[in-house]
């Protein structure tokens, strides 16, 4: 599957920090990940510091899926509202995933000092505004339920985001936001664990998994082997291929990063921002001078078919920005598309769809999947070790 197309803006600004060699030869280990992308990069990290032995396989360069197209913006709120989260799935799950993914944003600030990575990892307010005048009242329904759990979250009215600089007739303001570039991140990750043991393989492609004698023999399309006492998959929307169960809708969306500006303009100097539209825009600055956004949602993923309207999302996706923020010259530098998807929750599933098979998935789909990923930096050691734990529950396969 092309999980993402054109060059994404990260890929150009880094270019290729490290290369790692194809498995030439067959091997074994406790573990082995297939996905060298943010999730494998954490979870990678999460089973090192439990002495775990690893090797890391991905069928492309290291991080050079979706964590490549990722606009790298961190948001505790989940792409299901909270309070229409509690009715799809009760009070507990809904209010207790809100919570994790808001603690996920400072565990990865704690990760991205303990690596010491150069990610420019900053916190931000985080602004959920109405586009139009009818959906306030679901704003305002949102607002009181984050309220009455104990999210710290401010009202902002029409004339005060115009003092912001946004067009829009209300907001919810969050301070549990943050940016990073992820691409970055997930590197720096893997080069870390690296000195720690990890052994890295890219352009290595699994063919199949069998089990024999209570291991897992993982074959790659060139005819190796690797053999584990555990598989954990963190291969994101291209799980499909693997996956039975239909767990995502796979669509296409769409990214634009600005030309640079000498400074930040204002209404981005402290804020992220994403609107109650179906599908939603997003919006964030970049420490190097830019304004990423994305947005645009189609509901295919043919790569040839998205490729193809990349030029007429350029200029959608630029004029609506210039309605949300009339003041702000935007004028586009890069632009691309990848694949994203979202669950009928919103949520992400973590855990093995075949209880028998130590076959390990992590997949956080939608726009928190970074967040989720730390998230299941947690379940995966519960998942292994056979221990019970909340998350393996709350996104079990099958739910």
């Amino acid at each position: 599957m092309e999980v993402r197309s054109n060059e994404p803006f990260w890929l150009i600004k880094n270019s290729l920090p490290q290369s790692y060699p194809s498995l030439r030869q067959s091997i074994s280990s406790e573990v082995l990940i297939i996905g060298a992308g943010i999730t494998g990069a954490l979870i990678a990290h999460k089973l090192m510091k439990e002495g775990k032995k690893v090797i890391m396989v991905d069928r492309r360069d290291v991080c050079n899926g979706s964590t490549a197209a990722s606009t790298s913006m961190l948001q505790y709120e989940i792409d299901v509202p909270l309070h229409t989260l509690i009715k799809k799935v009760g009070l507990t799950c809904a209010v207790s995933s809100y919570q994790n993914c808001e603690k996920a944003i400072s565990d990865l600030k704690e990760i991205v000092k303990e690596i010491c990575s150069d990610c420019g990892f900053q916190q931000k307010y985080s602004l959920y505004f109405a586009s139009s005048k009818k959906d306030v009242s679901f704003l305002k329904d949102e607002f009181k339920a984050r309220q009455q759990h104990g999210f710290k979250v401010k009202w902002l009215t029409k004339e005060e985001l115009d003092t912001l600089g946004l067009k829009a007739y209300a907001a919810i303001e969050s301070k549990s936001g943050a940016v990073m570039d992820v691409y970055t991140l997930a590197n720096d990750l893997l080069k870390f664990n690296l000195k720690n043991g990890l052994q890295i393989y890219d352009r290595t492609e699994i063919d199949s998994i069998k089990s024999q004698n209570e291991k897992l023999i993982a074959k790659t399309k060139n005819g190796f082997s690797i053999e584990a006492e555990d598989v954990v998959h963190c291969t994101g929307y291209e799980s499909t291929e693997t996956v039975k169960e239909n767990i995502v809708a796979l669509k296409s969306t769409f990214a634009l990063a600005s030309e640079a500006f000498e400074k930040i303009p204002k209404p981005f100097a402290k804020r992220i921002y994403w609107n109650t539209d179906s599908p939603y825009l997003y919006f964030r600055s970049t420490d190097d001078g830019r304004i990423v956004m994305g947005g645009g949602d189609r509901d295919f993923k043919n790569a040839t078919r998205r490729d193809a309207m990349l030029s007429r999302k350029e200029k959608e996706l630029t004029k609506r920005f210039q309605k949300c923020f009339p003041d702000v010259p935007f004028v586009a530098d890069y632009s691309w598309a990848g694949t994203f998807g979202e669950t009928k929750d919103g949520l992400p599933y973590f855990g093995k769809p075949d209880p028998d098979k130590n076959e390990h998935y992590i997949l956080g789909f939608g726009g928190n999947g970074i967040t989720f990923s730390v998230m299941g930096m947690e379940a995966i050691v519960h998942s292994i070790n056979k221990t019970p734990h909340p998350f393996l529950e709350y996104y079990k396969f099958n739910r």
